[in-house]
């Protein structure tokens, strides 16, 4: 069963949304009765998401101050309210100015929900995706009641409709959305925010992806000339994006974000073209292809975002901010040039706004490979974990440190030399931890054919208990009484078995003759 705070999550989205984008499916009714063009009529849409995006800081600043909680519960009331007043405009005017205020009112939800959730929901990832599918959710509900409703009681009746229920999913969420936690200190770092490079670029790839996605839908309606009813289907093309861009982002983590956020652009623009044939299977099928491109394009952008930004709450405010300038200012720029070129000159736009999309990954891309170092730090350096293991310096290269099974771990290749040991020329023998080179690690019927590390290398004693070990590099062995010609080899390199320090050998009672690394008893 779903806890409260999913239940008041998934009503937040619902009511928004479905407020916010509304009058989408019914711009024809309503350039109809007052007189408009289509470029006028897109600022129903676009009035609303500019005020949302100019609204979206202030409205986190203030939630900082009075609480998130409060800030969550009376946006989404406000904006159901409003919605119920909006039929009743008498004049375009005083719609917009009502749709105005029901932007600002808006602004809260995407301001605040997700710092709310990020501090309250025991698993985020759970909390942030029912916002997503709330939000996904109330768009296509919204459009479609409006739509259809059009049809039985004309495109005011339908906008009360709407409002209506965008009101019974705020008063859930009222009653449903936990008190919070008591909210902390707004976190800095505005500035980096908006100096960052890749941030700025994916700013822009957020304002000319959703130019493109509103600007065909702001006048497919108008494209169609269908019923209300008939033409607000297309809008169930958004099933796609929800689906689309779930995969996109774990195609991002397995291939990099802009790998994937360039093949949706391509995508998404193939999806535009496939809309220019006048055919209502070709208008469906490429809407569906479109709106399944951009949801991918958004999910990357706004996850690199986030992967990248020290700040990460202004970083997602700003990237909030060009998203909606990009569906008020985008969105009305392609009505226009609908009304001017029509849907083939609009397709073209889209697809010159798209191409600069990709231009600005691709600039996002190589800025996230100058910052990012290698894995390791830099070239060639192995990771930390892997300690002094044969005592390469840095810049060596990893070629030095062979994988498990050529003898064991930080052992070096043969003609090596024993593990750690350098060849000649390198200097002085290094020694390997106690667990690195044990008389256990022997390959039997191998021998040594590298005398001349005889005077170069030192060698150990094996661990009390298990005896004393004379061992040389010539294949050899030599001792005093009571002293075992014992050497463990691999490869064709004799191993000497060593101990992790000088302490280790002097309890054991043994000295070390550095000329011919034998080890004599006291």
């Amino acid at each position: 069963m779903p806890s409260r705070l999913t239940v008041a999550t998934v009503s937040t989205g619902l009511a928004t949304f479905a407020v916010l984008y509304a009058p989408q499916p019914v711009l024809p009714q309503i350039a109809a009765e007052f007189g408009l063009r289509p470029g006028t009529a897109s600022l129903a849409v676009s009035a609303a998401t500019g005020a949302l995006a100019l609204a979206v800081v202030p409205c986190a600043v203030l939630a900082e101050r009075v609480g998130r909680r409060r800030v969550i519960v009376w946006s989404v009331l406000l904006a159901a309210v409003i919605g119920l007043v909006l039929p009743l405009a008498p004049s375009y005017p005083a719609f917009l100015g009502l749709r105005v205020l029901q932007g600002v009112a808006t602004a809260g939800i995407p301001a605040v929900a997700m710092a709310f959730l990020a501090d309250e929901a025991a698993a985020i990832g759970a909390a942030i995706g029912a916002l997503i599918a709330g939000n996904s959710a109330g768009g296509m509900i919204g459009r479609l009641v409006a739509g259809i409703g059009t049809d039985w009681i004309g495109w005011r009746g339908a906008l009360a409709v709407v409002a209506g229920f965008a009101l019974a999913c705020a008063l859930v969420t009222a009653a449903y959305l936990p008190a919070g936690k008591p909210t902390s200190r707004r976190e800095a770092g505005l500035r980096s925010a908006l100096t960052d490079p890749v941030l700025l670029a994916l700013y822009a790839v957020a304002v000319l992806g959703v130019s493109a996605f509103v600007s065909l839908f702001n006048v497919v309606a108008f494209r169609l000339a269908l019923p209300p009813g008939l033409a607000s289907l297309v809008f169930l093309a958004y099933a796609a994006g929800g689906a689309c861009s779930a995969v996109a982002g774990r195609l991002a983590d397995r291939h990099g974000r802009a790998v994937i956020a360039l093949a949706a652009l391509a995508v998404t623009a193939s999806g535009a073209l496939v809309t220019v044939p006048d055919s209502l299977v070709a208008v469906g099928l490429g809407l569906a292809v479109f709106t399944g491109g951009f949801f991918a394009v958004h999910a990357v952008a706004s996850a690199w975002v986030g992967a990248r930004a020290t700040a990460k709450g202004p970083a997602s405010g700003a990237y909030l901010f060009a998203f909606y300038l990009g569906s008020s200012a985008g969105g009305t720029a392609g009505s226009t040039a609908y009304q001017g070129w029509g849907w083939t000159g609009l397709v073209v736009l889209v697809v010159g706004w798209l191409a600069l999309a990709a231009v600005a990954v691709v600039s996002a891309g190589r800025g996230s490979a100058r910052r990012e170092p290698g894995a390791h730090g830099s070239a060639g350096q192995e990771p930390a974990a892997r300690g002094p293991a044969g005592g390469e310096p840095a810049g060596r290269g990893p070629a030095r440190h062979e994988p498990a099974g050529r003898g064991s771990a930080g052992h070096e290749p043969a003609g090596r030399g024993s593990a750690g040991h350098e060849p000649a020329g390198r200097g002085p023998a290094r020694r390997e931890p106690a667990a690195r080179g044990s008389a256990g690690q022997e390959r039997a019927g191998r021998e040594s054919a590298d005398p001349e590390r005889a005077g170069r290398e030192s060698a150990g004693r094996e661990p009390a208990g298990r005896g004393s070990v004379g061992q040389k590099s010539s294949g050899t062995a030599t001792g005093s009484p009571g002293s075992i010609g014992v050497a463990p080899r691999i490869g064709r390199s004799t191993v000497p078995a060593v101990t992790a320090t000088d302490t280790d050998r002097a309890s054991a009672g043994t000295s070390t003759t550095t000329a011919t690394g034998n080890v004599s008893p006291p």
